[in-house]
């Protein structure tokens, strides 16, 4: 499923026209991005939970030609899925 499909079935479900879907869309993902930067997690009940995690800088190699690079520390987002979810995936 792609964004314009999640947007159609959010708009569906909700009884919302595509615009306002798209804009509630847009609105929950930019809250959660803003909160993930300021180092928020996020708990959604019986969905899920978002995070961030520092990657620590490593030694990696190039696969084309063996040579060892450094790769850089990052932050990275995690998604733990709740067990609702879970239960209703399986």
């Amino acid at each position: 499923m792609n964004k314009a499909e999640l947007i159609e079935a959010m708009a569906s479900d909700a009884g919302l026209s595509k615009a306002d879907a798209k804009k509630a869309l847009d609105a929950f993902t930019n809250s959660i991005t803003g909160a993930l930067k300021k180092g928020d997690r996020i708990s959604l009940i019986g969905f899920g939970s978002f995070s961030i995690s520092e990657r620590a800088a490593r030694t990696g190699r190039n696969p084309q030609t063996g040579k060892e690079i450094q790769i850089a520390a990052k932050n990275v987002v995690k998604f733990k899925a709740g067990a609702d979810l879970q239960d209703k995936v399986n």
